[in-house]
């Protein structure tokens, strides 16, 4: 029986292992497939504060990690299969089971891709799934954005306020995005929309993205671009939970902050019902998290 669970591995969960074991909880950490989550699929972060430079993604998620084990955090390579949250258990996909007196689940959300091989070639050389993460690196160039919704609208907007041209890939003959943004994007100068339009490959070099091959009603031509921006969607990491959590319309966990509904379960980052899904604001639900599960505790002994 472990004092604090916490499952995944990236900066909720390292920051959560970070306070949980400066506040003796002995955290454990289920790291799972991908340690470091999502934001080591990019490269250079700009916008964490304390690196006035930027800071590597990888190396910032490797340091936290280090941070995190120096102050006594054991870690557990695998990933939850399953789960009782009464009883706050965890079994992995080995067989091994786990339980906490208080559970933190970080487990994150993972952004849809086309499933190119083209574009995991190039992912993180032009091609992103977060235009707030690296739209920066493209002021003055050319840019691409796949998707029709409301997220891809607002990427769109977000972009052309850095980029010279902005292209809307879109596969249907219309978006689906609110009449608001669908207007802010048709009036806007530096951005055009392609529709019934779907990506047929990334063209690149040894330095990154360099076009794309695309596909209008069987016409296919080739267009020159700097960067490939994914806004088809994310997907939470939640299966595991089989239904113990309420989870919103999109599939995240619905909290009050990081409270969940079932007492000694806490949720941070990516994968909770939030507006903003930076490393920042999940490095805050990680600390947020730690110390409400640091007061349950204590409560609990109380009590």
């Amino acid at each position: 029986m472990q004092k604090c669970l916490i499952i995944g591995g990236g900066p909720a969960g390292y920051t959560a292992a970070i306070y949980a074991a400066r506040a003796g909880l002995d955290p454990v950490v289920i790291e799972g497939p991908e340690p470091g989550g999502q934001l080591t699929t990019t490269s250079l972060v700009e916008n964490y504060p304390g690196f006035k430079d930027g800071v590597d993604a990888t190396i910032l998620m490797t340091d936290m990690r280090a941070q995190a084990e120096r102050l006594g955090t054991k870690f557990v390579r695998g990933s939850v299969r399953s789960c009782d949250l009464e009883a706050k258990s965890v079994t992995l996909d080995g067989g091994e089971s786990l339980s906490a007196r208080a559970l933190i689940i970080a487990t994150g959300a993972a952004a849809k891709y086309l499933g190119l091989p083209s574009e995991r070639q190039f992912r993180g050389m032009g091609v992103s799934a977060c235009a707030t993460c690296d739209g920066f690196f493209y002021r003055g160039r050319i840019v691409a954005v796949v998707g029709g919704g409301d997220t891809a609208c607002e990427e769109a907007m977000y972009l052309a306020g850095l980029a010279k041209e902005v292209h809307m890939i879109v596969r249907k003959p219309f978006l689906r995005a609110s009449v608001a943004n669908r207007k802010r994007v048709e009036e806007t100068p530096n951005i055009t929309i392609h529709y019934e339009t779907v990506t047929k490959e990334i063209l690149g070099d040894a330095s990154g993205v360099t076009g794309v091959k695309l596909d209008h009603n069987g016409e296919v031509f080739d267009m020159s671009l700097d960067g490939f921006f994914l806004a088809i969607g994310r997907h939470p990491n939640t299966e595991f939970l089989g239904g113990q959590l309420e989870l919103d319309a999109n599939g995240y966990i619905v909290s009050d902050g990081v409270l969940t509904s079932k007492p000694g379960v806490f949720v941070a980052g990516d994968v909770r019902n939030t507006d903003f899904r930076q490393a920042i604001t999940a490095a805050a639900d990680g600390c947020r998290a730690a110390l409400e599960a640091e007061k349950y505790l204590k409560n609990n002994d109380q009590a």
